[in-house]
């Protein structure tokens, strides 16, 4: 192609190409946001000249280069000096059997280097602009070869030239054109990325507790990425927001802070991030058929890309699908794998109401036949992941609802695994029961916190008397049994067993509990109570509404739809985000979780409590002759469950004395207390995390108070009748 002096003069900037000739210099340096070009000292570089000619020298202690004598026309000046140095993070990740990456020297010192704005927005002025005749900002991908493990580019104030690189044809494809008789500054961005902050303690913290539910809610998007199925012959890219690719293939590698985990969700939660290199966040494999076989689209249908070595979802498998979706991530200290809860009601209810109780075959006790079926498939996925990718890391898993459940499984499957020794912690969030009570002491060494919001009635299901196949239910019913309790029953499942091996929760519960005062002001705790009263609320209020323990359709079919206390976007959330603010504020002010007002409050409910249940005993020991004998069972049962209310007030005593401590909110993110503070600083900087919000807040002293009202207007320690006939 011949271009006329005009072409050319549009394109140089009316700097016109002579014929090759020798003798012309160009000289560069490379300087981070701040005008320093010491995170640059002595690293190798490679020119090329419009000959095809080639140059390596070293740029000097500030970071400056030149090549004298050289043709004329402009130059491709690019980095690809291997990192060679002794940090075993990047030599890992150079050598792994598994997407090894190629790491450059230039690399490593963008990611040391660190943005001059807060929110990582370009510069508009950089100190090395005096000295330049010309000044571009340029991403570390511009200047070397290998790209599909970096972050996507972002919006700069000085885009580099490229105009000199085209006329250069195959000579200027990698590395940034520069024209001669220049002196070039290049700013490079620094290759850092976000990172959600998660403790790798095995102790209980706030922090993880919230983090996590994002997590959990997460799972419920879509993988995201374009294109999506194989063969792929293109890159691949993380556009539709949110999904789980974007977040960690795209924006947080670009240092975007995102807070969207819902579609739907309108409240912004602002996960706490830290600031770190960019080679440790959690990673999305890179997508580059030219380097990895695997993702040679000649492969067809077995083509890997990234959402089939992150994304699980076998929903799309005729007549082999358990609906299961869970997405896996790591770094080189932490593997996060969340498991999705009820998505298709229909398909999720129906294996919620498998309620069969099964062999655990990799290890003892029976096992809900449903959660058990999809927490096979979910294995398989994570410990292909895991062979991959297991480096010592601690795991970290997470999920909602049915995913709650799956991923109790999945989690004791993983601790079970033969010949390894993984380092696991479980936060689970309104899951209901998934085992009986031989695999819950089986699995008593697993780390699992799991949190339940006080009305949230999937928890209390399956009731611990149902071991039946999901054949003999109509799909009515079995969508009733999936998400509501069934009847009176339920509750009293959690006092009175029937035949056979109970199901059984495990784990630590963490009870969410609001507190309701006069005038409009409410407040809310975190604990542990210790009786069935509070922890089946939900099931015991619904009981009270039934008449000879059948439930009622209609109520429970708008309950199944309009289920706000159990949902994460409109009830866990918010939750663990009032805990984790009420938290903070305790370590604040160096106040224990449970003001005297709430203690006063809660202390006068169980009080009321222990009476109701003790009235109820001493009317069946009254009755008739033959009576007392037939019920004998359940008035054992409620001896047994004024003992558990003793336990829940000494509990509520010791949280009303003790003081919460870093540890405590933070776990191991508490060790490094300057860096704690300037990540905490840019999560306090959203006004969403600085409004005042009650479930948040220690309530102010006052005496008008009673616990919460429930899902349908009942309060806890009102005086009621217990209806012990309903369940006969």
């Amino acid at each position: 192609m011949t271009l006329s002096k005009t072409d050319l003069e549009s394109r140089l900037g009316s700097r016109i190409l002579t014929c090759p000739a020798g003798s012309r210099w160009t000289s560069f340096q490379l300087v981070d946001e701040f005008g320093s070009g010491e995170p640059y000292a002595w690293l190798a570089y490679r020119v090329i000249d419009s000959e095809g000619q080639t140059y390596r020298g070293n740029l000097d202690a500030t970071g400056m280069g030149k090549v004298s004598s050289h043709f004329a026309g402009p130059i491709a000046l690019s980095f690809d000096q291997d990192y060679e140095g002794l940090e075993k993070a990047y030599s890992f990740l150079q050598t792994r059997p598994h997407y090894p990456l190629k790491i450059t020297e230039l690399q490593v010192r963008a990611e040391q280097t660190h943005y001059l704005n807060d929110n990582a927005t370009s510069t508009r002025e950089n100190p090395a602009q005096a000295c330049a005749d010309q000044f571009f900002q340029v991403e570390v991908r511009d200047l070397v070869e290998h790209v599909a493990h970096l972050p996507p580019r972002v919006y700069r104030h000085y885009p580099q030239n490229q105009g000199p690189a085209r006329l250069m044809g195959k000579f200027g494809e990698t590395g940034v054109a520069l024209m001669p008789q220049l002196h070039t500054v290049l700013e490079v961005r620094p290759l850092r990325a976000l990172r959600p902050m998660l403790s790798t303690t095995s102790e209980f913290c706030a922090l993880n507790l919230y983090q996590l539910a994002l997590m959990a809610t997460l799972s419920y998007c879509p993988f995201g990425q374009k294109p999506g199925e194989a063969p792929i012959h293109s890159p691949v890219s993380f556009p539709e927001q949110p999904s789980v690719g974007n977040w960690f293939g795209d924006a947080l590698a670009k240092f975007e802070e995102l807070w969207k985990v819902d579609p739907g969700q309108i409240k912004s939660h602002y996960p706490l991030y830290e600031d770190v290199p960019f080679s440790k966040r959690l990673e999305i494999v890179p997508f580059d058929p030219a380097l990895y076989p695997m993702n040679n689209p000649e492969l067809g249908a077995e083509q890997e890309h990234p959402a089939v070595v992150h994304f699980f979802d076998d929903t799309k498998l005729k007549g082999q699908s358990t609906d299961t979706q869970a997405f896996i991530t790591h770094n080189d200290e932490v593997i996060l794998i969340a498991v999705r809860g009820t998505a298709q009601m229909l398909a999720d209810g129906l294996r919620d109401a498998d309620a069969l109780q099964v062999p655990f075959e990799e290890g003892g006790g029976k096992v809900h036949q449903g959660f058990y079926g999809a927490a096979k498939k979910a294995a398989a996925f994570v410990i292909d992941y895991l062979e991959r990718f297991y480096a010592g890391q601690k795991l970290l898993i997470c999920g909602h609802s049915l995913g709650g459940a799956v991923a109790l499984l999945l989690a004791e499957m993983l601790r079970l695994r033969e010949g390894f020794s993984y380092n696991i912690q479980l936060y689970t969030y309104g899951a209901p029961r998934a085992a009986d009570a031989a695999f819950v002491e089986n699995a008593a060494p697993l780390v699992h916190y799991r949190m339940v919001n006080h009305n949230d009635p999937i928890p209390s299901v399956p009731g611990s008397w149902m071991d039946t196949k999901a054949s003999v239910y109509g799909t009515g019913f079995a969508l009733m049994f999936a998400n509501v309790p069934a009847g009176f029953s339920v509750f009293v499942a959690g006092i009175y067993n029937w035949t056979g091996e109970s199901y059984e929760h495990h784990g630590t519960l963490r009870h969410f509990l609001p507190v309701e005062f006069g005038r409009q002001e409410r407040s809310s705790i975190l604990w542990t109570p210790g009786c069935d009263t509070l922890t089946q609320h939900a099931a015991c209020e619904l009981a009270l509404e039934q008449r000879r323990g059948l439930p009622d359709r209609a109520k429970f079919t708008a309950q199944l739809f309009q289920a706000g206390n159990h949902l994460m976007t409109s009830s866990y959330l918010p939750a663990c985000w009032a805990t984790l603010r009420r938290w903070q504020e305790a370590l604040e002010s160096k106040s224990p979780l449970v003001t005297q007002r709430e203690y006063e409050c809660i202390e006068n409910a169980l009080e009321q409590i222990t009476r109701q249940l003790r009235n109820e005993s001493r009317q069946l020991i009254g009755r008739p002759d033959g009576y007392e004998r037939t019920h004998q069972p359940i008035i054992d049962a409620l001896a047994r469950e004024v003992d558990k209310v003793h336990a829940t007030r000494a509990r509520l005593r010791g949280l009303h004395t003790t003081l919460v401590s870093d540890q405590d909110v933070y776990g191991s993110l508490s060790e490094h207390p300057e860096q704690l503070a300037q990540h905490l600083t840019r999560w306090q900087a959203h006004p969403e995390n600085r409004v005042a919000e009650q479930l948040a807040m220690a309530p102010a002293a006052g005496t008008d108070i009673e616990l919460v009202h429930g899902a349908h207007g009942y309060v806890i320690g009102k005086p009621y009748t217990l209806d012990i006939d309903a369940i006969i």
